[in-house]
């Protein structure tokens, strides 16, 4: 099961790295890096698929259809945005459900009310403490009734929202763990002396949440956060900065340039150790997969004709 895969990963000595992915595409980018683990960003993936922000506007469904994908083309345990379970605990105890069916090892839930928002923006307001506990106990529950290697981050937004305070953060957290939850997340810490207060309070296993300037939390090395106590890092707009970034570089190029920077586009990508970009996708897998189960009369279609076909020889 791939919670049994993510548990051990966080027992090893070392910190977990997890990039955020908000696609099967950038997933299988971040696997073919290297990555032990990936996590399936909320912010992304609402952008992505919506052109919205994350300020609440995906659904349960959505959410899960896309941790759905990633997970279906994973070799490594994907942990995803959750959200604040879409409701209340009645609501969190199916989200736990179905998000245990689509293959992912783990997912974070956090205390915001709805709509929730980025918890690296301001406007943010949460549930109280007892209602947010009461859906971690519902979620630890919907785990172990269903798959107890499934891992329940809990996450706290209370150090940033409006008179919000670290010690408040702590207390949330320290609730959340003792309802049930693997992992605790304090979302925002504001310096690195508020991320060494958190790992040296908490005593479980921590997530922390890496953005940088797109944030309010510091950068801080991975060795540093294992010193500190954390477990695991992610950083969950790393493939969306990575796409509009590149995007946008390649097609001002075009604009500029034309057809020739195209050609410089082909280049740089032949230069990847990943195969060309029908290799990487897997369409030499959908040829041998037509080879092997189709009727023989069917393989004709590629007698005589024009395009590419890496797949071997039947």
């Amino acid at each position: 099961m791939s919670g049994n895969r993510l548990r051990d990963l966080l027992a090893r000595d070392r910190i977990l790295q997890c990039p955020g992915v908000h696609d099967p595409l950038t997933a299988a980018v971040a696997a073919a890096v290297g990555f032990d683990a990936l996590y399936v960003t909320g912010y992304g993936t609402s952008f992505s698929k919506t052109g919205y922000p994350d300020a609440g506007f995906l659904t349960m469904t959505e959410m899960i259809e896309n941790a759905r994908n990633v997970a279906e083309h994973a070799d490594v345990p994907v942990i995803a945005d959750a959200d604040n379970g879409y409701g209340n605990a009645t609501n969190t105890i199916r989200t736990v459900r179905e998000y245990a069916r689509t293959g992912v090892a783990g997912v974070h839930i956090e205390d915001q009310t709805f709509p929730k928002r980025c918890g690296h923006t301001s406007g943010r307001q949460l549930v109280p403490k007892e209602e947010a506990a009461g859906k971690i106990a519902a979620a630890a529950d919907a785990r172990d009734e269903r798959d107890e290697s499934f891992v329940i981050v809990a996450r706290t937004d209370a150090r940033g929202v409006s008179g919000g305070t670290l010690d408040e953060a702590l207390d949330r957290l320290e609730a959340y763990l003792e309802a049930g939850a693997d992992v605790g997340f304090v979302e925002g810490p504001t310096d690195e002396a508020e991320v060494k207060r958190v790992g040296r309070e908490v005593d479980a296993p921590l997530l922390y949440n890496c953005v940088g300037e797109s944030g309010v939390s510091p950068y801080v090395d991975p060795e540093d956060l294992q010193r500190y106590g954390y477990d695991v890092v992610i950083y969950p707009l790393a493939s969306t900065l990575a796409t509009i970034a590149g995007t946008y570089e390649a097609l001002a190029a075009v604009e500029r340039e034309g057809v020739g920077a195209l050609a410089d586009l082909d280049e740089r990508f032949a230069a990847l150790p990943i195969g060309d970009v029908h290799e990487f996708s897997g369409f030499d897998r959908v040829v041998e997969w037509e080879r092997e189960y189709m009727p023989p009369a069917e393989r004709e279609k590629y007698e005589g004709s024009i395009g590419r076909d890496g797949a071997s020889d039947p």
